[in-house]
């Protein structure tokens, strides 16, 4: 097995971690199959106090407080971040330093302490040494260490600071796996690893202080069907006990508000011809009942009473008394408001005119998009990489219409391309989706802060984690059309939740499949792994190329020679349009060990610059899921020099150099969002048992014109197409959208 997995968070799967948790240096792991049966009895009970504890958290959307705090370790992470007089944080940083000593950390974790613990971190560390966990890439073995260090033989495994510390670090390990929240009996288990001589109570007294959230959802789905076999029907419907960290908790809550909001807040267009016979509707009664107010007497259709005797009409029951004339520039001013709000506010096209739109459309898989655009505020698109073309017919078919609509892609390299399927001359309202949000680039804002249009066409969907997807929903103003695109078999996103598929399986909204396919061997081979199934396909022009190798070193040795020679000798496309794809970052032939390879065939040097030279390739991950790749121009005391994929020109400083990778091979979580005219997959034998569908999937589908395997996975290839769909991910969005939303079919 790779030592390293895809995303990139030190200490967790990302970057070295192992997705198991091992037993902690505090204690031996208990053996949990020893009394199984007991151990199971506990845990249900436990749920069943921890429901009563959690009983506010399963009311739906309705949000906590945005200030609330816990005790201890749990402060408000805003107020621990904020910024600090130099003279203040270099004296913090001094005591955290001698307090990591005394404990028999390094000393350089002092910035990192004082970063996620504040100016406080000392007395904190102190007090709490388990404290430490909460730093990037420590370990409960470390942190155990550590304690002892400072408490001597005070530091046991039972101590309850301990057990304060590891079920919020074992929740964070599962968010880097994907998952937004964890099953009880799941957190138990891996106290028990970690030694902790009674998960129970140590479960049941972090929920009463609030270090985490409990929820209890409903089964729903597979799950539901096979934990009601053998029940009565009258019996209650079954459910899970689950713990969640409190921004992941919240983010879910948040997002599953923000979509009933849209959808509940949407108000459909009139045609033209409907409008003016409404306004003259309303035209008609407005001078009838003037007329019946001028002969103080009642309008039609009325229950007005008239005047009483001696009162003057203006000041009748339910009439408003004439302004003075001091205030006829007061009225003017309200008027103008109210032209210009006339004038500002946005379009609404009718039935009419959205179907005329459809019918204009180039395919029928974008008639039905538009179609379906018409009548809801919420649409979700699924589809390969040819389907792309139906959100760009629908964005300019909405411009068409008059409408502030704009599609925002994952990566530079989408944006281009969905731009490009615009026709000529059309407006090229494309952004990626962090220029989006951050306001670079876009429609701006409106005066509320919210983003000023009417439409937005989200592709990559499956890449927006929980936390992202949140923070989308709160930038749309009430009503905004929404529609969210991408293909379903891909990879989800490298942050916890997954978002798309859970809108998917909700059904709260239409869903528009495109029948396009991916044309070519490439897109036949990559519809059949969709489908469970790795069949050889027919590539007269070489498109797909399948090499077996014995061990990962030869397959280091064969991929390297594909990238450098006999694919830009026989296809003609450059070495730097090719793409080496591996699962992980460690092992056999992960991208350490390639890189390395194709440094040394393509621009060997003695690394001068922290171990890169100018003309390296390059990746830059600022954050985990995001990639910039670009290659090295030169580096001096500010930091490497790099010109970007996109022409743009970047520095990376030395603090952020840890971020900084070669880039000839990627794995495949950093290489999504983005494609190359070549790309070789790499498969060593010590990564088979980390392969599924998905991943196959997404890594077959990053090459436009050629795809290379190079693998020794044996049989275990086609076995993980076939067996191993994706590596499920635990989420609450689903059951939040169940309790809050109606079906939409």
């Amino acid at each position: 097995m790779v030592s390293d997995t895809e995303n990139g968070a030190p200490g967790g799967p990302a970057d070295g971690g192992r997705a198991e948790d091992g037993p902690a240096g505090g204690g031996p792991a208990r053996d949990g199959r020893a009394d199984g049966a007991g151990r199971a009895d506990t845990v249900a009970a436990l749920a069943e106090k921890i429901r009563a504890i959690g009983q506010q958290s399963t009311a739906g959307p309705d949000l906590p407080d945005a200030d609330r705090t816990t005790d201890g370790a749990a402060a408000e992470p805003a107020a621990r971040r904020a910024p600090q007089p130099d003279e203040q944080r270099a004296q913090a940083l001094r005591a955290t330093a001698e307090v990591l000593t005394a404990g028999g950390a390094p000393a350089d974790f002092a910035g990192a302490a004082v970063a996620e613990l504040g100016e406080g971190a000392a007395e904190l560390l102190r007090a709490d040494p388990w404290a430490v966990l909460a730093l990037p890439g420590v370990r409960p073995e470390q942190a155990d260490g550590f304690a002892r260090g400072l408490l001597g033989a005070e530091a046991g495994p039972g101590d309850t600071r301990r057990a304060r510390a590891l079920v919020p670090w074992l929740l964070e390990q599962a968010a880097l796996r994907g998952d937004s929240a964890v099953e009880i009996g799941e957190v138990a288990t891996g106290l028990e690893r970690l030694g902790l001589p009674e998960p129970a109570a140590a479960l049941q007294a972090v929920v009463e202080d609030g270090l985490v959230m409990p929820f209890q959802d409903e089964l729903t789905g597979p799950e539901a069907r096979a934990a009601a076999t053998g029940s009565d029907e009258d019996d209650e419907p079954p459910t899970r006990t689950l713990l969640a960290l409190e921004r992941l908790a919240l983010a879910e809550e948040s997002l599953a508000d923000g979509l009933v909001r849209v959808m509940s807040t949407f108000v459909p267009g009139e045609d033209a011809a409907t409008a003016e016979t409404d306004e003259t509707d309303e035209t008609d009664e407005a001078k009838e009942a003037e007329e019946a107010a001028d002969l103080g007497g009642e309008p039609s259709g009325t229950g007005a009473e008239p005047a009483a005797a001696g009162q003057d009409q203006d000041d009748a029951p339910g009439t408003e008394p004439a302004a003075d004339d001091g205030d006829d520039d007061g009225l003017a001013e309200a008027t103008v408001e109210t032209e210009a709000a006339t004038e500002t506010a946005p379009p609404a096209p009718g039935p009419a005119a959205w179907e005329t739109a459809a019918a204009a459309a180039p395919s029928s898989s974008a008639t039905a998009l538009i179609r379906a655009v018409a009548d809801s505020a919420l649409v979700a698109h699924t589809g390969g990489e040819a389907s792309r073309a139906e959100p760009a017919a629908l964005l300019h078919a909405a411009r068409g219409l008059g409408l502030r609509a704009w599609a925002a892609t994952w990566t530079d390299q989408g944006r281009q391309s969905l731009a490009g399927l615009l026709p000529a001359g059309a407006a090229p309202d494309v952004v990626t989706l962090a220029d989006l949000l951050s306001g670079a680039a876009g429609p701006g804002r409106s005066g509320d802060g919210t983003l000023a249009l009417d439409l937005l066409i989200v592709l990559d969907a499956p890449l927006l984690d929980a936390e992202l997807a949140a923070t989308l929903l709160e930038s749309l103003a009430d009503g905004t059309r929404l529609v969210l695109s991408g293909d379903p078999g891909q990879l989800w996103s490298a942050g916890p939740g997954r978002f798309f598929a859970d809108l998917l399986a909700a059904r709260v909204c239409p869903a528009v499949a495109s029948r396009t396919p991916d044309f070519g061997p490439i897109g036949e081979l990559v519809s059949a792994v969709g489908i469970g199934e790795l069949q050889p396909v027919e590539a007269p022009d070489k498109e797909v190329v399948i090499l077996t190798a014995k061990d990962g070193g030869e397959a280091v040795h064969r991929a390297v020679q594909l990238l450098t020679d006999s694919i830009p000798r026989a296809l003609g496309i450059p070495a730097e349009q090719v793409v080496l794809l591996t699962p992980g970052h460690g092992g056999s032939a992960g991208t350490r060990a390639l890189n390395a390879a194709a440094k040394a065939r393509l621009n060997p040097g003695p690394g001068r610059f922290g171990g890169f030279d100018p003309g390296d390739r390059v990746v830059h991950s600022p954050a985990p899921g995001v990639i910039r790749p670009g290659r090295v121009l030169d580096g001096d005391a500010t930091g490497l020099h790099l010109e970007l994929s996109d022409g743009t020109r970047s520095t990376v400083a030395p603090a952020e150099a840890a971020k900084l990778r070669h880039g000839w091979a990627l794995t495949v979580h950093q290489a999504v969002g983005r494609r190359w005219p070549g790309a070789v997959v790499v498969l060593p034998d010590d990564a088979v048992a980390g392969l599924t569908r998905q991943w196959v999937y997404t890594a077959f589908g990053r090459a436009e014109r050629h795809l290379s395997v190079v693998h020794a996975a044996g049989p275990a290839l086609p076995q993980a197409v076939a067996e191993r769909p994706a590596r499920p991910r635990t989420t609450r969005l689903r059951t939040i959208l169940a309790e809050n939303a109606e079906p939409a079919f």
